[in-house]
């Protein structure tokens, strides 16, 4: 199911194969949101795919069509966090705040296009409920493809051992995490851990809590800061009275403007070079 997103989301050639399958209700979010969960109160498991931004419009039937009633309807996020030159509107920067907040949702971001591929058949055929799935825009990612993408109900997943500090990275972010974790190891003699975090909600506190023991907690999203991941997080360890010292890397209380997405990257501090300077003063290091 989409609404008039079918070439943008890549559904065109299903739409071809499947036509028995495929539904675009037009430019009507709202409607279908509440189509789907009509199918799945049929006994069908829908996917709405549409973008980040305009699933916005339909808030009201996602809470309180899908998730009050817990049907297992399938939303899978396109162009979520920075899309660059969609246009100012356009920008995915909002949704981890306003889906985690919805009872009976499972939120899932994959760190790449196989774990991409992962997450929709466990949303599919291992979960129940609904289930949101964010990626972005542009070619699919595929870093750190040699790391298992078996899906792990409700895990987060390590990709880099460290032993001064640990980033737990949301989506996509996974990839430029990784190069901070090498500038900072080769710059600055810093061993500092990466663990991708899959499952936005429920939050994987126990992973959380074990690694916020280790040292510092540095959290990376494309998501506003307010309300998202590193707030959450931030949370979870106050609420366990844990002291740790944290760092949350996000989009600030602002909109994001039109422009290249390795521009708008570096101008919100969240490219590699700007991350690197902004943990090497959060942690009080220098440059070996």
């Amino acid at each position: 199911v989409t609404a008039a997103m079918a070439d943008g989301t890549g559904l065109k050639q299903f739409a071809l194969q499947h036509p028995g399958r495929f539904f675009d209700v037009g430019i009507a979010e709202e409607h279908a949101v509440t189509f789907a969960a009509g199918l799945a109160e049929g006994g069908l498991v829908p996917v709405v795919a549409m973008y980040s931004t305009f699933l916005q419009r339909a808030y009201d039937q996602v809470l309180e069509d899908v998730c009050l009633q817990n049907l297992h309807v399938i939303f899978a996020i396109d162009r979520a966090g920075i899309v660059g030159q969609d246009g100012e509107t356009h920008q995915g920067v909002f949704d981890v705040s306003f889906l985690t907040e919805m009872p009976n949702l499972t939120v899932i971001a994959p760190k790449n296009a196989l774990e991409l591929k992962s997450a929709l058949h466990h949303a599919i055929h291992d979960l129940n409920g609904p289930v949101a799935i964010r990626y972005g825009r542009g070619a699919a990612s595929c870093a750190f493809e040699n790391h298992n993408q078996t899906m792990k109900e409700h895990r987060s997943e390590l990709l880099i051992d460290g032993s001064d500090a640990t980033i737990f990275a949301v989506g996509a972010m996974n990839e430029v995490a990784g190069q901070i974790c090498e500038e900072l190891k080769t710059g600055y003699g810093v061993s500092c851990g990466l663990v991708n975090v899959r499952y936005l909600k429920p939050l994987d506190t126990k992973t959380l809590l074990k690694y916020a023991e280790k040292g510092p907690i540095i959290t990376l999203e494309d998501n506003q800061k307010i309300g998202g991941f590193g707030q959450q997080a931030a949370a979870c360890l106050q609420e366990h009275g844990v002291s740790t010292k944290t760092l949350i890397l996000a989009v600030g209380d602002q909109f994001v403007t039109h422009g290249k997405p390795d521009v708008l990257m570096h101008a919100l501090g969240l490219s590699k070079d700007t991350a690197v300077e902004k943990i090497a003063s959060f942690l009080g290091i220098n440059r070996i």
